[in-house]
């Protein structure tokens, strides 16, 4: 199944000079969904992960149907003020300011194993950011798993130590 006829571009979204990538199309399909999740699942199914991480808020769309299908429990990583109890913080920068992501301090315990997935690889601090605090609490990144992978914006470079794969490059 050609998953990239159900990626829609969104020209100057959500700013002026963005080709932002819509999932919608995909989301709406149960079928193509169902693809994604069959084989971003495949190469997963023999690390022994105990979590998959998903950064809000694409993230937990798919990141939520990976973890049933590999048969493990799911994780947010959360915009800040959204989660109750002892929280975990991380602050990076972005290309226009800073920006911070939180998780629940027992989300992930020491030797934890885990997936960190999201939507879309762009220029990687988001995702570097989510590594930093499973780090902090002690989990052990497997893999980073993006459906969609922007090559010009060279987020790879940031996430270099850890193996990456992505479903689709534009």
């Amino acid at each position: 199944m050609d998953l990239k006829a159900f990626i829609k571009d969104v020209p100057n979204f959500p700013k002026q000079g963005i080709l932002f990538k819509d999932i919608s199309p995909l989301l709406k399909s149960n079928t193509a969904t169902r693809n994604a999740i069959e084989k971003l699942a495949e190469p997963l199914r023999e690390l022994g992960a105990d979590h998959v991480v998903g950064i809000e808020s694409r993230g937990f769309l798919l990141g939520m149907l990976l973890a049933q299908e590999l048969g493990v429990g799911f994780t947010p990583i959360r915009k800040p003020g959204k989660l109750p109890g002892e929280i975990i913080v991380e602050t990076y920068e972005l290309e226009y300011g800073l920006d911070t992501l939180e998780m629940q301090q027992n989300a992930i315990k020491k030797g934890d194993k885990v997936i960190l997935h999201d939507d879309v690889l762009a220029t990687g601090g988001t995702a570097m950011a989510a590594c930093n605090l499973i780090r902090k609490c002690g989990g052990e990144i497997l893999e980073f798993n993006f459906l969609l992978e922007l090559e010009n914006l060279n987020g790879r470079k940031k996430l270099r130590n850890v193996p990456l794969r992505t479903l689709l490059t534009y």
